[in-house]
């Protein structure tokens, strides 16, 4: 017979909830434990308590892997809730105090990489009880996670049209084409797009918001683009172009040390730079929550200072 919610409720804590949360999401009781500072008994007997409150087990090991119960998914699903409950709660108390708290998970494309830390700094001060996470994908990933509403704000260029996305353009992103100094395309003036395709092109992989730039403009000239390799990252561009493997188009900001040292050189080719903004996005239906809401208005309100701050990173 289950148990009444009190009896349920004085045989469980949070403590239990906080632990299992973990086995759950890391699919590992050591890495559980490493993830709370715990050690592994101390992370089994926490979940074995919570087993025996409940009458049944929420993981079991199939080989060498463990895998979670029905029961632990049903666990697994209310955890979710207490705890998204206890984070908006959070999130009200501050707002009653006129404070902004709480978590706010950033995804960014690679290419972003570069300009998410500049962005992070002044609104950190600002908000200083906002926890941030930032994970950086690929274009494709960066994707499937707007798709799935599973992070909070992605920030990308490249916006895909067709969906019910909520836009912020807050940062030119000037695409250049580099060469590796005594490359013999900087010996000509100018250079052609046909002439700069045929000499050894590097890429990134399909998908790549970079990648996508550069077959608009090919496709534009008439022209079929034909890489010798393509590299899953900017810095892998970067460094197959340093090692004097071919040419590329690559983020001018990801290349800034480069070009100021001379080791890299941008090739003057008609219709270069090209130019695509660097976007907050999120869906339109999604309801923000207290921290969305002020890093959205923090990055409109400092465009202007952003721009300032690139064009100085981009001069010196």
């Amino acid at each position: 017979m289950p148990l009444s919610i009190q009896k349920l409720a004085n045989r469980l804590t949070f403590r239990q909830l906080q632990v299992f949360k973990a086995v759950y999401d890391m699919k590992s009781y050591s890495k559980a434990g490493d993830l709370l500072g715990l050690t592994q008994p101390a992370v089994s007997s926490q979940v074995r308590h919570l087993e025996q409150a409940l009458n049944m087990p929420m993981f079991e090991y199939i080989g060498r892997k463990l895998y979670c119960t029905a029961a632990g998914e049903e666990m697994a699903a209310c955890v979710r809730s207490v705890f998204g409950e206890l984070a908006d709660m959070q999130n009200r108390l501050a707002a009653l105090e006129g404070r902004v708290a709480g978590d706010l998970r950033l995804v960014a494309v690679s290419t972003a990489q570069y300009v998410v830390p500049y962005l992070l700094g002044a609104f950190l001060e600002q908000n200083p009880q906002v926890n941030i996470s930032v994970s950086v994908v690929n274009r494709a990933t960066a994707l499937e996670r707007l798709k799935e509403n599973s992070d909070d704000l992605i920030i990308m260029g490249m916006v895909p049209q067709g969906r019910p996305l909520t836009s912020l353009p807050f940062l030119d992103n000037e695409l250049i084409p580099v060469a590796a100094a005594g490359h013999p395309l900087l010996e000509q003036e100018s250079v052609s797009a046909e002439a700069f395709l045929h000499s050894r092109l590097l890429t990134r992989e399909p998908g790549s918001g970079s990648r996508l730039a550069l077959e608009v403009y090919f496709q534009q000239h008439q022209l079929r683009i034909d890489p010798i390799m393509e590299l899953g990252s900017n810095d892998a561009v970067k460094h197959a172009v340093l090692a004097r493997l071919g040419v590329a188009v690559v983020p001018k900001l990801s290349v800034l040390s480069e070009l100021a040292l001379g080791s890299l050189r941008a090739l003057d080719i008609a219709g270069f730079p090209l130019r695509r903004s660097w976007c907050v996005v999120y869906p339109q239906g999604r309801h923000p929550t207290p921290a969305m809401k002020a890093f959205v208005n923090y990055v409109q309100q400092n465009i202007a200072r952003f721009e300032r701050l690139f064009k100085g990173l981009a001069a010196n």
